[in-house]
């Protein structure tokens, strides 16, 4: 039995520079607007879930930081205020809130920023990778 041995040699040339290793695409117009969007939408998001852990854990509201963030998170768990009860819970040295308006805030203002979305791809005209 004989053995044969092959070597394969490729040189490879690139006309890329190294710098550049994958090239930028730029988004469009429609893309910058859902990026905004989202960005938008996602400091809300943010912004209510750190009421609803603040209201939760009974954090002191004379903190300036817990003021800051119901005063500001207020404006947009108002429209939802009542329509479930809030619960609470007496501690040692805390009243924990379990506040529902906050989670249905998070919910609608989801389903808000993604139809904008939505609406933006299809008014753009542009085709949608699935």
């Amino acid at each position: 039995m004989e053995r044969t041995t092959e070597t394969v040699t490729t040189e490879e040339t690139s006309t890329v520079p190294a710098t550049e290793s994958s090239p930028k695409r730029d988004a469009s117009g429609s893309q910058t607007v859902s990026y905004l969007v989202y960005f938008l939408f996602g400091i809300v998001e943010i912004l209510l879930a750190f009421r609803f852990v603040l209201k939760l854990s009974g954090a002191s509201a004379t903190s300036g930081f817990v003021s800051f963030i119901y005063d500001l998170s207020g404006a947009f768990t108002w429209p939802f205020e009542g329509i479930f009860r809030s619960l609470f819970g007496q501690g040692a040295e805390t009243t924990a809130v379990f506040e529902p308006s906050t989670l249905v805030a998070i919910a609608v203002y989801a389903v808000i920023a993604w139809g904008i979305v939505s609406l933006v791809a299809i008014l753009s005209g542009e085709r949608q990778n699935q």
